[in-house]
């Protein structure tokens, strides 16, 4: 009886204990869990918020640097649109009109270089800012011009202040860029000498000087450069990795350290080719049409501008695959697209069918491609990002040096005495060292991004 009472007291303990209400977790427990959730949150949500600032501040960036160097373009390109209008006017030869492209491309050479670095010590905008600034005045100056050598000096200042925008402008966007969207930034601005320079600028100039002169037409192209300048200063952020850095200071023997990196050196000799294609197929395309294939010189202009639309979508297209497939293999791709072109314009056969022609043309004008790939892009990526200015100037020097000053001269004297043909066969030749450059491009750079690019794809 007494085990049987004990063994129900049990029993009614158990069930007691069972029914009782588990214990409520202390305040200090709640607090806890509570911040911890509330951090958690707070985390993600600023994860999300430099996320979509950084993004929305990469779109501006881009959309400015559009902008602004497809008026650089505009204002480089203005005096060869408007010759027809000055030639009269200031008595100038056809040996003038050339030096005053080729001393653009001189002072552009050096300044792009010089600046460069001091960008890279400085600061972009501090850099860019006032440049764009200085050569949208000069541009407006060019218009009081009264003669050659007023005019020269005006075109060869405007050279020196353009050269850094070049330079500057695209480290800017490559330093604002994220990884995988570097190429694709970088075609979206240089595509904008396409469609504004070489599409937009010769009809708008023209068509300015024809109904005011072509002094109003100097003096309205320096005005969207006033405007890009202020929306540089108040809209575009300094890149972090310049802004307050001070590992971004560069001193002589790092521009030295350029010479000795592969990728460089590469871009350079790359840069020299290309431009040589570039300002050899615009200088003397138009005159081949014309004088050798008889052709009319609104077919001229027709042709031209199929193969400037051409380079801007491809332009747009080609940098952004490279993100995908490797600056390598698509710099391959378009070198030899642009190899194309002048051997099309040298086949009498195709002037017999002309739209064919002009779709030839547009499929083959990869220009815009090859200089954000192989002088932005390449030597951008193979260098630490203090160098990144020094590095695009460096090619752009070479450039501009071989292909924008000496080669012209060089390929005027030969066509004097040999025919227009043998300008576009040089033009043919400086592809083709583009590329060689592609196939002998290094994928591992010093400073490793471009190796990344390529072992990923």
């Amino acid at each position: 009886m007494e085990r049987d009472a004990q063994e129900s007291n049990r029993r009614m303990r158990l069930a007691a204990g069972l029914a009782r209400p588990p214990p409520l977790p202390s305040i200090g427990f709640v607090l806890e869990c509570a911040s911890a959730g509330m951090t958690r949150s707070s985390e993600a949500g600023a994860t999300m918020s430099v996320e979509t600032v950084s993004r929305n501040n990469e779109n501006t960036v881009v959309a400015i640097m559009f902008v602004t160097w497809g008026v650089v373009f505009l204002d480089r390109m203005a005096v060869l649109y408007l010759a027809p209008f000055i030639a009269p006017d200031l008595h100038l030869s056809e040996a003038q009109i050339g030096s005053l492209a080729g001393v653009i491309a001189l002072c552009w050479a050096v300044s792009a270089l010089a600046f460069g670095a001091i960008s890279d010590r400085v600061g972009r905008k501090a850099v860019l800012v006032p440049m764009v600034l200085l050569f949208s005045l000069l541009s407006a100056v060019s218009g009081l011009a009264r003669n050659f050598e007023e005019l020269l000096l005006a075109r060869a200042l405007l050279g020196f202040a353009e050269g850094p925008c070049w330079s500057v402008t695209m480290a800017l966007v490559e330093e604002s860029s994220s990884a995988r969207n570097r190429g694709r930034n970088i075609g979206v601005v240089v595509s904008a000498a396409a469609i504004i320079g070489l599409a937009a600028a010769p009809v708008l100039t023209t068509q300015i000087a024809a109904h005011w002169g072509w002094r109003w037409a100097f003096f309205i192209a320096g005005i969207p450069g006033l405007v890009m300048a202020l929306l540089i200063a108040r809209c575009v952020r300094e890149p972090a990795r310049v802004a307050g850095s001070t590992e971004h200071r560069v001193a002589v023997s790092d521009l030295w350290s350029l010479l000795s990196n592969r990728n460089v050196r590469a871009g350079a000799i790359g840069a020299a080719g290309f431009m040589t294609w570039l300002f050899l197929v615009n200088a003397f395309a138009p005159l081949y049409i014309t004088e050798v294939a008889h052709q009319s010189g609104t077919t001229s202009g027709f042709l031209m501008g199929a193969a400037g639309l051409g380079s801007f979508f491809i332009g747009l297209v080609a940098p952004a695959a490279s993100d995908r497939f490797g600056r390598r293999r698509v710099l391959l791709v378009v070198a030899a697209l642009c190899a194309l072109l002048p051997l099309a314009l040298l086949t009498d056969t195709l002037y017999q069918h002309l739209w064919v022609l002009a779709g030839v043309l547009f499929l083959t004008q990869a220009g815009q491609a090859v200089s954000a790939i192989c002088i932005v892009l390449v030597p951008a990526e193979s260098v630490p990002p203090r160098l990144v200015g020094s590095a695009i100037g460096f090619t752009t020097l070479c450039g501009e040096l071989l292909g924008g000053f000496v080669a012209p001269i060089i390929a005027g004297s030969l066509a004097g005495q040999h025919g227009l043909a043998v300008p576009l066969w040089i033009a043919v030749a400086g592809a083709a060292v583009v590329v060689l450059v592609a196939l002998f491009l290094r994928p591992a750079g010093a400073g490793g991004r471009l190796a990344a690019v390529e072992t990923s794809t």
